[in-house]
């Protein structure tokens, strides 16, 4: 085994110990899909979760992309890559399955999108929305070898496509989008991280259960906001209200008025 397949199965072995990953295809498919291929060329700047600055790896060794780091897409407007064992988490906790098609809002570079692709198959689909037109472009060409994932440069609050069984949102929102929730098919799971101007709220998980849907808390998140994400008091009062409400207990609610639960 070469030194940078040894470093690869250590960090799928760090993040399925760290998270308890349940899903054998969800490791498999961190196995498989190479962090490398979908960032520019290093050396990079990356971080820890807790760490407030960046710093540059030696040189441009991909065994420095396997840990638990954020890497910098644009430093600048502190854009990084998804944390590894927490896309890993929220992944396991949406339980993907082959054959199921996902819709991502909020792509990057793609990384995630090929391990999504790799865990739906062939017979699955993955529908990577990015509103960054250059990001979109760069996804497209990192997952060109990728057959069953479709990129798209677009707004994922008003389209995303044919119904999912999955939706996952890799930004930051004041409340659920409508759209997310009527394109999700029976037993469909959202995952959206709802938060307030600083970029701190919750990730809350909504499945589709009969003719209503389920919110819960799952993790307390710090994310890049979203395009078209409110910028007022009153978004970041629904953003808390969402947090703590869907803390407490399973949120049970039939739509939305005002991005708020309604049972009408």
């Amino acid at each position: 085994m070469s030194d940078l397949a040894a470093t690869r199965a250590r960090y799928v072995e760090l993040i399925a110990r760290r998270e308890r990953i349940a899903s054998k295809r969800l490791l498999a498919a961190l196995a498989a899909v190479p962090r490398e291929d979908f960032l520019p060329s290093g050396p990079w700047r990356i971080k820890s979760e807790t760490a407030r600055s960046y710093r540059l790896t030696p040189n441009a060794d991909p065994v420095h992309l396997y840990d638990n780091v954020l890497v910098a897409i644009d430093a600048r407007r502190k854009l990084d890559t998804g944390l590894p064992s927490l896309w890993a988490h929220f992944i396991d906790m949406l339980d993907v399955r082959e054959k199921d098609r996902v819709v991502q809002i909020g792509c990057g570079l793609g990384y995630f999108s090929a391990v999504l692709s790799k865990m739906v198959g062939p017979k699955g689909s993955v529908h990577a929305i990015e509103c960054d037109e250059r990001l979109a472009a760069r996804a497209a060409s990192c997952l060109r070898g990728y057959g069953n994932v479709r990129v798209v440069n677009g707004d994922g609050c008003k389209d995303v496509g044919k119904p999912a069984d999955v939706i996952i949102v890799h930004a930051g929102f004041s409340q659920p989008h409508p759209i997310w929730l009527h394109s999700l098919r029976p037993r469909g799971r959202l995952l959206v991280p709802l938060t307030q101007r600083d970029r701190e709220g919750a990730a809350i998980r909504i499945a589709r259960k009969g003719r209503g849907f389920e919110a819960e808390a799952v993790q307390q998140i710090r994310i890049f906001p979203g395009q078209g994400r409110g910028v007022t008091a009153l978004d970041d009062r629904v953003a808390d209200w969402w947090q703590r409400a869907s803390a407490l207990a399973p949120l049970r609610f039939r739509g939305l008025a005002q991005g708020l639960p309604s049972d009408g």
